[in-house]
């Protein structure tokens, strides 16, 4: 019975070793990747990437690199700051208050609201509007479809048979 408890107890530490470990990794790993579900830092929070694929990102502390938002908002509050570069693709940016931009900004197929304090040290690129998004996404289609049209014309010229010349 003895074996028993010792194996128990040695299962036991070990588990809340590892616990404990994964613990400790999560918060050194202050980079933050998400699927859906919004991203927030907090204004005592200190990150150092921010990528979202299909939400919002809600900046009120320390992103020590930089802020990628794929389908979805960024919106920089509260005096926070933002070290690396700002990317929002099909999303709009919101600079509030005192914010400040080290890096550049690049909003592309959406809008920037910025407050007057806001500063950004980098160079801003904005492609405004929805537009954009539809010339990305519906022009390949469009290329494809011009080239399946000609493979086909292509074919039906090469089946017709051939017509011989009549003399006159």
């Amino acid at each position: 019975m003895n074996r028993h408890y010792a194996l128990v107890s040695v299962v036991a530490i070990v588990l809340v070793a590892l616990g404990l470990s994964a613990a400790a990794y999560a918060k050194t790993s202050s980079s933050i990747t998400r699927f859906g579900h919004n991203i927030t830092v907090g204004p005592t929070d200190e990150v150092a990437d921010l990528t979202c694929f299909g939400c919002n990102i809600r900046i009120r502390g320390l992103v020590a690199g930089d802020v990628t938002a794929f389908g979805g908002s960024v919106a920089v509050e509260d005096q926070a700051q933002v070290a690396g570069d700002v990317t929002t693709f099909a999303g709009n940016l919101r600079l509030e208050k005192a914010v400040k931009l080290s890096g550049d900004v690049t909003v592309f197929g959406g809008t920037i609201d910025r407050a007057p304090e806001a500063s950004i040290a980098g160079d801003v690129t904005t492609f405004s509007g929805r537009g954009w998004l539809l010339l990305i996404f519906v022009s390949p289609f469009v290329i494809l479809g011009l080239l399946v049209a000609f493979v086909v014309w292509l074919i039906q010229r090469m089946r017709r048979p051939a017509v011989p010349a009549t003399a006159a």
